[in-house]
């Protein structure tokens, strides 16, 4: 029996429990591999963020979570990519909880979805 949990299975308070960073055929955490296109770190305020509203997911990411996961992989917005750590995030911060799941279980880089589902491949 596998005493260790999944990386990152656990929901922090406020998270919904069907958001799950964790990879569970490779066992390790779900991180971008680069900022996807409308990364909210961006220059520029592409997600159109009220005043004050990044500064507030930072916040709460390094109180509760340790990490935010990237909008472009949330169910919602129609993604072919599972829910992953953001990387705008994670290349800014270094909380206990992302260094915990680096030496746990080490990230698999995922690349971020296409924000153009129409365009194919070249």
């Amino acid at each position: 029996m596998d005493s260790l949990p999944q990386p990152a299975d656990e929901p922090a308070a406020g998270r919904p429990a069907g958001l799950n960073v964790g990879d569970p055929d490779l066992r390790k955490t779900r991180l971008l591999a680069r900022e996807c296109a409308t990364c909210i770190f961006k220059p520029g305020n592409p997600m159109h963020l009220d005043p004050g509203r990044l500064k507030q997911m930072v916040t709460e990411a390094r109180g509760d979570a340790g990490y935010i996961i990237c909008h472009s992989t949330l169910p919602y917005a129609g993604s072919p990519v599972p829910p992953a750590v953001c990387r705008g995030f994670a290349d800014r911060y270094r909380t206990w909880q992302l260094q915990v799941m680096e030496r746990l279980w080490g990230f698999v880089e995922v690349e971020p979805p296409d924000p153009d589902p129409t365009r194919t491949p070249e």
